[in-house]
């Protein structure tokens, strides 16, 4: 019978890349792992713009840098997934915005239409 060990080793390495971003390395060890630069939050209103995270419908200009909004920017989260479906699926802002949205309504038994997929919830009277 085989018994499975996890190597150390293994483990502290998969450990090591999952946190890449946050590990506590000097700049000058940092240039030798261009992987690790790889990261940089989009944190500003007008960064996040210049990213892409903004058109027609989700206007980031006017409603919040024009208007002076005292926000830092949008949810890091949920512009880091907006930006990974924008590179994955090959699609402008708008579109991953919705996939996302769609996500979250499936995680949370809702159709795309809005609608709840319970079959006991009360929709009309």
């Amino acid at each position: 019978m085989l018994i499975f060990r996890p190597c150390p080793l293994a483990l502290l390495v998969m450990l090591s890349f999952h946190y890449r971003a946050q590990l506590p390395l000097p700049n000058r060890l940092r240039s030798f792992f261009p992987i690790l630069n790889n990261y940089a939050p989009v944190s500003t209103f007008a960064e996040q713009a210049d990213a892409g995270l903004s058109s027609g419908n989700f206007d980031i200009e006017a409603a919040n840098i024009v208007a002076g909004d005292s926000r830092t920017g949008l949810d890091e989260r949920g512009t880091q997934e907006v930006l990974d479906i924008m590179r994955r699926e090959r699609v402008n802002f708008d579109q991953a915005r919705l996939i996302r949205q769609n996500r979250i309504f499936a995680a949370n038994g809702i159709d795309p239409s809005g609608m709840p997929l319970d079959s006991k919830a009360v929709t009309r009277l």
